[in-house]
């Protein structure tokens, strides 16, 4: 089953315009292999789709009036990650000025397959997290079928252990980047929210769970398979914004991982156990999202886990609606305050 954006009445009008404008995101498909998903995503018509979208994105979003700048800084800089010793960029947006602030460590969406931290839409989300008086601090991580700003493409576990690498790093240089180490929460969006719930996961894995306080997922994309009867959106909601169905998200991230049930991999494959120590987390699902009800899952979970665990659902919103802030910039803002108000508080 697949619906549209323009036949649902729950949906904002404004979001329609939206997405009318600058036209499709990647979608499902079925594939034989990972070589045959690398050959069909990374071929010349494919990347000139995406580069026009991501064109189109940017010039809606990656400007002052949408996003300012005035009174913010922004640094890149470059670190190791381990075990395999690849370089990674990481992004930090903050105001500038010499206070020592809380931080949102942020992973970018797409999937863990697509995207970068240094696309104008997440420049421009970086800047308006940042403008609620908050350092954001944004990996470039490994994806697993198209370059991000680093050139290299390895599927599981490889993004995870550089988004891992990278929250120890901003841990370890607090001090220099102006950053309370005693108030770093982990957040990211769809493939950026399955990977902060598995950073989490592997930092209590390795007892080091004391470097992140809180966790924030926004509509996180966890499950690794759909249609999935006990996920009705997934069917109900499927080609609103994105088309889940097909097998290409699984095959690109690692086939393996998903049929060991890894839930470093998928989250939604953890157990009580895998979760009992999660620090205090936020969900935040979309209506009229296919991934509704897997985050809506996850946090049940989280409660049979014993973890202090809240889940805020934004009515009338499409797949990750928070992070397009041309398109709803109440939400997008009042989203970046709730996000900042965590990080201050939690």
């Amino acid at each position: 089953m697949v619906t549209s954006i323009a036949d649902d009445p729950r949906i904002d009008p404004r979001l329609r315009m939206f997405f009318g404008a600058v036209g499709g995101i990647p979608q499902g498909q079925d594939v034989a292999d990972r070589e045959e998903l690398l050959a069909r995503s990374n071929s010349e018509s494919s990347l000139a789709t995406e580069a026009t979208i991501d064109a189109s994105i940017s010039a809606m979003m990656d400007n002052d009036h949408v996003a300012p700048s005035a009174g913010l800084r922004t640094t890149s800089y470059k670190l190791i990650s381990a075990p395999d010793g690849n370089l990674l960029n990481l992004k930090l947006v903050r105001p500038d000025n010499d206070e020592i602030l809380p931080c949102i460590y942020y992973i970018h969406g797409g999937g863990m397959s697509y995207w970068s931290c240094y696309n104008g839409l997440y420049s421009a989300w970086g800047r308006i997290m940042a403008a609620q008086n908050i350092a954001v601090a944004m990996i470039d991580f490994r994806n697993c079928v198209r370059p991000s700003s680093v050139p290299e493409i390895a599927p599981f576990p490889a993004g995870l252990n550089d988004c891992v690498s990278g929250l120890k790093w901003v841990a370890n240089e607090a001090e220099a980047l102006g950053i309370d180490k005693d108030r770093i929460i982990i957040a990211g969006d769809s493939g950026g929210g399955n990977l902060s719930i598995a950073t989490v996961m592997s930092l209590l894995r390795e007892g080091s769970n004391g470097l992140v306080k809180g966790l924030y997922a926004l509509c996180p994309y966890i499950a690794g398979a759909w249609p999935d009867e006990a996920l009705p959106s997934a069917t109900e909601n499927n080609g609103i914004a994105i088309n889940l169905h097909g097998n290409n998200r699984r095959i690109g991230y690692g086939i393996e991982a998903f049929n060991d049930r890894n839930p470093l991999a998928w989250p939604l494959f953890s157990t009580a156990e895998d979760l009992k120590d999660f620090p205090p987390t936020m969900i935040s699902i979309n209506e009229a999202d296919p991934l509704r009800d897997e985050g809506l899952a996850f946090f049940r979970l989280l409660l049979q886990a014993g973890v202090k665990a809240q889940c805020r659902q934004l009515m009338g919103t499409t797949h990750a609606t928070e992070i397009y802030p041309v398109a709803c910039p109440e939400i997008s803002r009042h989203t970046a305050n709730d996000m900042a108000f965590f990080a201050r508080n939690v």
